[in-house]
């Protein structure tokens, strides 16, 4: 057996193993691709009008008028931004829990209370991270179908090397006037190729949010072997006993303090919800809201509202280093964000074509199949003919 007969059959095998996860990891990504378009164009409670001659509520009362509609649930977050509602986040693991309030940012008008277990995107996260199983056990699964992915892109690859100059020519192009088995070998081939430049981005990524060793070996190679700091929670020294300088809550304090450095700032103000004395208080500031990576994370002692630096690449942006903005970008590279529009378009086809592979390269492998019995002499010799057929039924 020759080198490339073997990776055939490594592509071919490969491809049964993971077929039906790399189609569902596909067409559950073209979903996903315009999320936030689509939620921007069908959930009007989202949006409110400015209104620049009254001020916006506080953190502290947006909680207290949100908390009334879920009492006994933990809040985690006010978010803010220029033009829409105002939103508390509410979420625990232990009774597990994702509810999200829309409230108008200058009256305090409740607008939406959503149970983000019903929520159509959501459900579909939930099965492209995790197949609606465990997370422990659905995200390995999945990761590893993404391994399996780029295994088979690189065989892909290798496989459609055209040998010479006559060959190229057919490597490049879908022959339409064709029958239907040779634009399937087409389009599974020509199509496969062009997807890979794009796709490869997408797996590996998809890698480095699935396997921890993946995402620390990325990082190691774009820092030129530094090590991942891990993501540590900042705490507040619970032994301060001196009073706030002012007289409202901690989090207004700092939310009317960063206000008023960033005057210009029209993205998005997340302000964190200490859980208890001992947290931090984080405020995240997002000048993109079409993306994460350019965020701002801010942590503030809760008693003495100084701010507490940190050495994991979630602080402020001013300080990440080129290895910490390549981490940060990793979720945006994944759906295309990183490209704005154009980028999102080319994650939506390029995901459709991924989730083409398993079902042109089935029909290839059928199609050879059935092709391979028909001209079996063997198969031939034990098939009966038309008249024998005939002649045992009327026997």
């Amino acid at each position: 057996m020759t080198l490339k007969k073997l990776i055939g059959k490594v592509h071919l095998w490969l491809g049964f193993a993971s077929g039906l996860l790399v189609l569902f990891l596909g067409v559950t990504g073209c979903l996903l691709a315009f999320q936030r378009e689509i939620e921007d164009a069908t959930q009007t409670y989202r949006f409110v009008e400015e209104q620049p001659d009254r001020a916006l509520l506080p953190p502290s009362e947006i909680r207290a008028i949100a908390d009334a509609q879920l009492p006994g649930k933990k809040t985690h977050s006010v978010t803010y931004q220029k033009g829409k509602s105002t939103v508390v986040v509410y979420y625990d693991f232990e009774p597990e829990y994702y509810y999200l309030v829309y409230l108008h940012p200058y009256t305090g008008e409740v607008l939406k209370v959503k149970n983000m277990a019903h929520d159509f995107f959501r459900i579909v996260i939930e099965g492209h991270y995790y197949l609606w199983l465990p997370p422990n056990i659905g995200q390995p699964i999945l990761a590893s179908a993404t391994l399996v992915f780029v295994v088979l892109l690189i065989t892909g690859i290798i496989l459609w090397w055209p040998k010479n100059k006559a060959a190229a020519k057919q490597r490049f192009k879908i022959k339409w006037s064709a029958k239907w088995r040779r634009k399937n070998y087409d389009l599974h081939n020509v199509l496969g190729f062009y997807m890979s430049w794009v796709v490869i981005f997408i797996a590996i990524t998809g890698l480095v949010m699935g396997f921890q060793w993946v995402s620390k070996s990325v990082y190691w190679i774009s820092s030129g072997g530094k090590p991942l700091v891990d993501y540590y929670e900042t705490m507040s020294d619970s032994t301060q006993t001196a009073p706030l300088s002012g007289t409202a809550p901690a989090i207004d304090q700092l939310w009317n303090r960063v206000r008023n450095e960033n005057i210009a700032f029209t993205g998005s103000m997340d302000v964190h919800v200490p859980e208890n004395n001992r947290t931090s208080i984080e405020i995240a500031l997002n000048p993109d809201t079409y993306t994460y990576w350019k965020t701002d994370y801010l942590y503030f002692d809760q008693h003495t509202l100084q701010e507490i630096p940190v050495s994991h690449i979630y602080g402020r942006i001013a300080n990440a280093s080129v290895a910490d903005k390549i981490k940060r970008m990793n979720y945006d590279i994944h759906v295309g964000a990183i490209g704005g529009i154009v980028g999102k378009v080319i994650a939506f086809f390029a995901s459709l074509l991924a989730a083409s592979m398993p079902v042109t390269g089935f029909l290839i492998w059928w199609g050879r199949r059935k092709k391979g019995k028909k001209n079996d002499p063997e198969a031939s010799r034990q098939r009966p003919t038309q008249k024998a057929r005939v002649v045992a039924l009327k026997s």
